[in-house]
């Protein structure tokens, strides 16, 4: 576990674009936080950390955007669902999310708290909370192998 300040938006964007730049195929990032907590802030700066030059934004309504990692990053899919108007998890069947996340891409889930029991085991669970009027804390929980070396790394460098 690790927890980070962040103490405005642009210094939370350079942090996704840190994490971004080290995630690969297959990586899965949840983001569970209330309202204004910077989840989609983050996600701007993951995919521009993967090079994509693409405009993120929250897919409230379609649930899944998908953009496209940069050169560096073989162009691979980055997939962006919001689950916020998911009342039940059934209602996930179909969409496209599982898809997603077992894919040759990236999938990075807001309001992921909506799926229930359906996400995989290993992915890394982003808590972002209010710390102040701008300020943020970035709670990092890894579940798995592969998740705890991406916060060991992410550590090392995040702050260079």
């Amino acid at each position: 576990m690790l927890d980070i300040i962040s103490h405005n938006v642009a210094q939370t964007i350079r942090l996704g674009q840190r994490l971004g730049e080290l995630l690969r195929p297959g990586d899965l990032i949840l983001l569970l936080g209330d309202f204004g907590t910077g989840k989609t802030h983050l996600i701007k700066g993951i995919a521009q950390g993967l090079g994509s030059a693409d405009l993120v934004n929250s897919p409230s309504f379609v649930l899944i955007n998908e953009y496209r990692a940069g050169p560096q990053h073989g162009r691979m899919p980055i997939f962006h669902a919001d689950l916020y108007r998911i009342e039940d998890a059934d209602e996930l069947a179909g969409i496209g999310l599982e898809e997603a996340w077992a894919g040759d891409g990236v999938c990075l889930i807001e309001w992921a708290e909506q799926a229930g029991g359906r996400i995989p085991g290993e992915y890394l669970a982003i808590h972002p909370q209010h710390l102040a009027e701008t300020k943020r804390t970035l709670r990092l929980v890894p579940q798995g192998a592969r998740y705890e070396s991406l916060v060991a790394e992410f550590k090392k460098t995040a702050f260079a």
